[in-house]
């Protein structure tokens, strides 16, 4: 397994991080499902692989400040925020 292969998801709702941990998974990517944006920086050490996948809104730290933290930390890992709101102001801010 490449480190590219490697999708975080990250989500509080456990139907969609199973759904989508799934859906990687048939399509041959390795998957790590993370309950919260805390659960997954407080694993998150040096180099990280692959990408993330997160929601915008969760519980605590939401996908936006997740996506700060990240990149405050000099995390450079590609992040891919989604959805399930129509919010034009906050795909902006994505």
């Amino acid at each position: 397994m490449a480190g590219s292969d490697l999708v975080h998801v990250v989500d509080d709702d456990m139907d969609v991080r199973k759904s989508l941990g799934f859906l990687l998974a048939t399509a041959d990517f390795a998957v790590r499902l993370h309950e919260s944006a805390t659960a997954f920086l407080s694993t998150a050490k040096g180099d990280l692989d692959g990408c993330i996948v997160t929601d915008v809104r969760m519980p605590g730290i939401d996908g936006i400040e997740f996506l700060r933290q990240l990149r405050s930390g000099g995390h450079t890992i590609p992040v891919i925020v989604m959805t399930g709101h129509a919010d034009v102001a906050l795909a902006v801010q994505a």
